[in-house]
């Protein structure tokens, strides 16, 4: 069986959803993220293992997803201002039951 548990408000401008779920094992679970900071575009995904371990899984910058290497899930979306970024993980296994959450923060490809 697969738990994730999720905090829905990280902070009052973050909305992540479903705040838990309970899925079986060969199934495909799908969480979504949305914030409201106007210049935030970047999203990231994290997993906390129960040995509270944090493993990145990778990020959307604008529209653009990338999955660190060897890690199999699938992200895809928005992450600007009000738009909607989705972590898929298909085929849920044992070591798939975690903690998954997200993160937001200011990219610029600028350098001051």
């Amino acid at each position: 069986m697969f738990y994730s548990y999720l905090s829905r408000h990280v902070v009052q401008i973050f909305h992540q959803d479903p705040a838990d779920m309970y899925e079986i094992q060969g199934q495909t679970a799908e969480i979504t993220c949305s914030h409201s900071i106007d210049s935030y575009n970047v999203i990231l995904w994290y997993k906390q293992t129960e040995n509270n371990q944090l493993q990145l899984l990778g990020h959307v910058y604008s529209t653009n997803p990338s999955v660190e290497p060897g890690v199999t899930v699938t992200i895809a979306g928005n992450a600007n201002k009000d738009k909607t970024c989705t972590l898929t993980i298909k085929d849920l296994f044992m070591n798939s039951s975690a903690v998954y959450f997200c993160a937001a923060r200011y990219h610029s490809a600028t350098y001051h």
